[in-house]
């Protein structure tokens, strides 16, 4: 008894709905009083699209949009691809929360829309062949609509992409079985946004073909997007709001729609309707030929379907396997046939490419291609340019760095690209001989400790004469500028490992180049540094205040995103830790340089300081210069810091962080030094009690720095 009340409700229902549905003289709208049964349909305002049922290769039904009077039946939307109903009993009605609902036979939801709060929702297909959700009372203002989750086919309006206020993201995936079977396939074409936006045709997650960058008429890969074509019309947008591409046909008789389908091992097919045929022309494909094709040939190989094989390597390059290349296999790509070398570097020229990948560049929408090519010439990493945009002579710079990957040449369209290679390579014409960069680094790790210890023991020297002027300026009061990290990123090639000079405990630091063409180098503390904000802003305080002409001259700081960085000038020819200056401190302090003699009678600086040490004479070689302007113990502190610093083995020698310390506070404690780390002899009585010897050259001592890396 309770399952006849159950089918008479039903067959109640659908007689309800069926009267509704013909006695209304809107035949593409459902309201919430009408359902739409699997025997029934919408047909939008001229009749060009139909919204009903459709059974698919087996029993199940789906719900979906296809071209009305275009026979065989063309579906260009499925809402229930992945949820099919198993009979033809099922029906669609707007639902009481206000979204529309697929239910099945028994009453139990298949399928529905985004929940929404509309007063008096309607359902209505739109003459576009977009299927939309509003409240009648607001016609222009869409609840939902089946544009924004397409399914294996792009009409005319729909945007393709990504929608960044929202999340919504908008792509294409196949049927499972082209005409057959419309759930999820496998084969999907989706925007990517990093980078210069392109298009990929993915087969799962491996890619088949990508469509190039859009520069601004069309996508550099797809020279047959000719925007006089059929009244055809492409746009791309990209802008902080979303990246999309879609389509617009300006001949309202003519149909044409983008379309992912299973065929051929996965394609993508634009179909337009030829009325006098009555079938569909496959008006454009892709992939099309061999050079359509994924990385085809490799890396920094140049695909061209005129040549033959159709993988080619550009001036300056060479197949990397000569012998798979000669069997037609170019997917090894091309090497250079000369090595770089920043300085001399020149870029060849190429006409009518695709530009490469894209989804890891550097992007600058406002500069010129002069300006673009500058900054590449600038950066060693930059391996080539382009304009982002062709039209009204070019605009825009996208530059690579690294390998160089999918790149095809045209005989016709395309864009130019500018590829670095060795000037060798292009052939200059130049008489003169090729200068041999000398680009030593000019800041190591143990340079820019040395200038940390350095000032700290200036410091200390004029602490009591400079105790008027006030420690507690702030900042601001110092006028030092202020780099933003994005600077200081795109200076450094994003910190890469090419333009380090070196590391410690504290951080690393890095050689970089500022738009303007000056060079820098980047001091970046890491995080377990152990210096926080106030110690940060203090150091730079302290070291703003102590310009001298052997000192590397500070040009300001970065303080963003849990980023502390100092930037120095940089300084070329050899580092610091090249030429012993691992005395200097002692140096300075006695005011005596630390000269080297085979005058057995005379002893270098490191031995005396170390003799005096021991006899507790030490102070007698304080430089008389200073008078008595220091404190004892201020002197005594550093000196024995200097000796801790020139100890004979390295792991015996502070870290920066205790050096710091110790020369800070006189709380901390300090162990006893070992024997320095350079003698050019030892006294007499040193040699017969230690029983040495070996004798230690002048030519092994270039490891005794003031510190090392570790310091």
């Amino acid at each position: 008894m309770r399952v006849f009340f159950t089918h008479l409700n039903s067959l109640i229902i659908i007689l309800i709905s069926f009267f509704f549905i013909a006695s209304s003289t809107s035949f593409d709208t459902l309201t919430g009083t009408q359902i739409l049964t699997t025997n029934q349909t919408l047909l939008s305002e001229n009749q060009t699209f139909v919204l009903g049922f459709f059974r698919g290769s087996n029993t199940n039904y789906y719900l979906g949009i296809w071209y009305n009077n275009i026979n065989p039946q063309t579906i260009v939307w499925v809402a229930n691809r992945d949820n099919p109903i198993d009979n033809s009993k099922g029906y669609l009605k707007i639902g009481d929360n206000g979204n529309f609902v697929l239910l099945n036979s028994s009453g139990n939801p298949a399928w529905s829309s985004n929940q929404t709060s509309a007063k008096n929702p309607v359902l209505q297909l739109l003459e576009t062949g977009n299927l939309v959700l509003k409240d009648s009372e607001q016609s222009n203002n869409y609840l939902w609509q089946s544009f924004d989750y397409p399914t294996d086919t792009l009409l005319p309006g729909m945007k393709l992409g990504w929608n960044f206020d929202t999340g919504i993201e908008k792509h294409l995936t196949s049927w499972k079985v082209t005409g057959e079977d419309p759930s999820s396939g496998d084969y999907t074409f989706k925007l990517d946004y990093r980078g210069l936006p392109e298009i990929f045709l993915r087969t799962n997650q491996t890619i088949i073909y990508q469509t190039g960058p859009w520069n601004g008429e069309r996508f550099s890969g797809v020279p047959e997007m000719d925007t006089d074509t059929h009244s055809i019309v492409f746009s791309f947008s990209d802008d902080a709001h979303g990246a999309f591409y879609s389509f617009s046909i300006g001949n309202a008789s003519l149909l044409s729609r983008l379309t992912v389908t299973s065929d051929s091992d996965g394609e993508l097919q634009r179909r337009t309707w030829i009325e006098s045929s009555e079938s569909w022309n496959k008006f454009w494909y892709k992939p099309a030929d061999q050079c359509d094709h994924y990385r085809e040939c490799g890396p920094y190989g140049v695909c061209d379907n005129n040549a033959s094989p159709v993988c080619t390597c550009m001036k300056g390059f060479s197949p990397k396997n000569p012998q798979a290349w000669n069997l037609r296999d170019g997917s090894g790509g091309c090497v250079r046939n000369t090595g770089l070398n920043c300085s001399t570097d020149k870029f060849l020229h190429l006409e009518h490419m695709k530009l490469p990948e894209t989804s890891s560049v550097f992007i600058n929408k406002s500069m010129t291609l002069d300006e673009c090519g500058s900054l590449c010439k600038r950066n060693c990493s930059c391996t080539a340019y382009a304009n982002i945009d062709i039209r009204n002579g070019g605009s825009g710079c996208v530059m690579w760095i690294g390998q160089l990957f999918d790149m095809n040449v045209y005989h016709t369209d395309g864009q130019d690209l500018y590829v670095r290679l060795a000037a060798s390579d292009i052939g200059s014409t130049s008489s003169s001989k090729n200068r041999r960069a000398v680009l030593a680094i000019g800041i190591t790790l143990s340079a820019l400790v040395l200038v940390l210890g350095l000032v700290a023991i200036c410091y200390l020297r004029k602490k009591r004469q400079q105790s008027s002027r006030g420690d507690e300026r702030n900042m601001d009061d110092l006028k030092l500028p202020m780099f933003d990290f994005d600077t200081l990123s795109m200076a450094t090639n994003n910190f890469s490992q090419d333009n380090k000079l070196g590391e410690g405990g504290f951080g690393s630091v890095y050689k970089g180049r500022l738009i303007e063409g000056q060079e820098i180098a980047v001091k970046r503390l890491s995080e377990n540094s152990g210096q926080g904000i106030n110690e940060f802003k203090n150091e730079i305080k302290l070291i703003a205040k102590l310009q001298h002409r052997n000192l590397v001259r500070l040009l300001g700081c970065c303080i963003e995103k849990n980023e502390k960085m100092v930037v120095y000038e940089y300084m070329e020819n050899r580092g610091l830790d090249s030429i012993f200056f691992g005395v200097m401190v002692l140096e300075i302090i006695t005011g005596k340089r630390n000269r080297f003699s085979g005058d057995n009678d005379k002893l270098n600086l490191l031995e005396n300081v170390w003799r005096r040490w021991h006899e507790g004479t030490i102070l007698t070689l304080v430089d008389s210069s200073m008078g008595n302007s220091y404190t004892e113990s201020e002197v005594l502190r550093c000196i024995h810091v200097g000796l801790l610093c020139v100890q004979e083995c390295a792991e015996d020698r502070p870290t920066m962080s205790s050096v710091i310390l110790m020369l800070s506070s006189e709380a901390a404690l300090m162990p006893c030094p070992k024997n320095p780390g350079f003698f050019l002899r030892r006294n007499h009585a040193e040699t017969s009690s230690r029983n040495q010897d070996k004798t230690e050259s002048v030519n092994q001592s270039s490891n005794f720095g003031f510190w090392e890396q570790q310091t």
